[in-house]
């Protein structure tokens, strides 16, 4: 019985890893449509069909796998908040991702687990040990070296993708304010119902036509960055957190790929340096400072609900 369990354990990871590494990838090649669509649309039109056209595959797969009640949520509230939140920094994202080449958009975004280290030890007066600050430091010189503040060659564009970074942190941190029964797909469906109204309030003064082409791209945009993130809840939810949030920095890999074959990106070594430094302290917070906090509360299993 005991090798059964084991190897039904090492299963689970197995399948947990696999799916957050597939959850990514598609959540890069919705970035990387997001940068070729950003070359015609605003990054608010972006968001608001990404919304509109992911909600009704939401709806179908809740009512599918877990019934019609799932639809209803005891935090409009908090998803209203949550949704303008995603549509800001969302939009940020997609701005800088015209801006700047994809793998260092994408890394300086991944500084969001120190912005949520910072909030929860002001709003939650959570306590971080000395290794967890310097984890922060050193995740922070990593974006330094990425973003190369030199005066005569300052690209300020840089600044978008931390906005993102923030945001995603605010919404994380918000999460606790959930319900845990509440289930992680209905949490997904708010924030695309969120995009969809926040990013449509400005379409009469931002709305530019779509072209034929172009309509392929929107659908692929909203059905891989559902797909991902189904994919990523996924892997939380069948392996320990522990095990495969590290996975998540293979996005990077994905990034400077796409960037490399696509738009022909070439990063420096200040990226390469600032991006290990960013994944390394990014693992040591999401490993160490976690199993740290659950040894505080005694081992009792939580669940964290996030979305993006």
């Amino acid at each position: 019985m005991r090798i059964v369990i084991e190897r039904h354990q090492r299963n689970q990871i197995t399948l947990g890893i696999a799916s957050i590494i597939a959850g990514m990838f598609c959540l890069t090649i919705s970035d990387g449509l997001a940068k070729w669509l950003g070359a015609t649309y605003s990054p608010v039109q972006l968001l608001f069909l990404r919304g509109l056209l992911a909600a009704p595959i939401l709806i179908v797969l809740i009512a599918i796998l877990s019934g019609r009640a799932a639809l209803r949520t005891e935090h409009l509230g908090i998803h209203l908040f949550r949704g303008l939140i995603n549509v800001v920094s969302a939009s940020c994202f997609y701005l800088g991702l015209t801006m700047l080449p994809l793998a260092e958009a994408t890394a300086i975004a991944f500084s969001a687990p120190f912005f949520v280290t910072i909030i929860s030890v002001i709003f939650l007066h959570e306590k971080v040990s000395l290794g967890g600050w310097l984890a922060l430091l050193a995740g922070f010189a990593g974006v330094v070296l990425i973003a190369r503040p030199n005066p005569q060659n300052m690209q300020w564009a840089v600044v978008l993708p931390l906005i993102t970074a923030l945001g995603y942190a605010v919404m994380m941190v918000s999460a606790r304010k959930l319900n845990v029964r509440e289930s992680m797909l209905t949490t997904t469906l708010y924030i695309a119902l969120g995009q969809a109204f926040f990013a449509g309030l400005p379409q009469a003064w931002v709305w530019t036509p779509v072209q034929s082409g172009h309509m392929a791209g929107f659908l692929g945009l909203a059905i891989f960055s559902t797909l991902g993130l189904g994919l990523i809840t996924q892997a939380f939810r069948v392996a320990p957190a522990s095990i495969v949030a590290p996975f998540d920095y293979t996005g990077l890999i994905w990034a400077t790929l796409f960037g490399w074959a696509i738009w022909h990106e070439m990063p420096s070594l200040g990226f390469y340096a600032g991006a290990l430094l960013i994944v390394i302290s990014g693992v040591y917070i999401a490993v160490f400072e976690a199993s740290k906090k659950r040894r505080k509360y005694g081992g009792k299993k939580t669940q964290q609900q996030v979305g993006s």
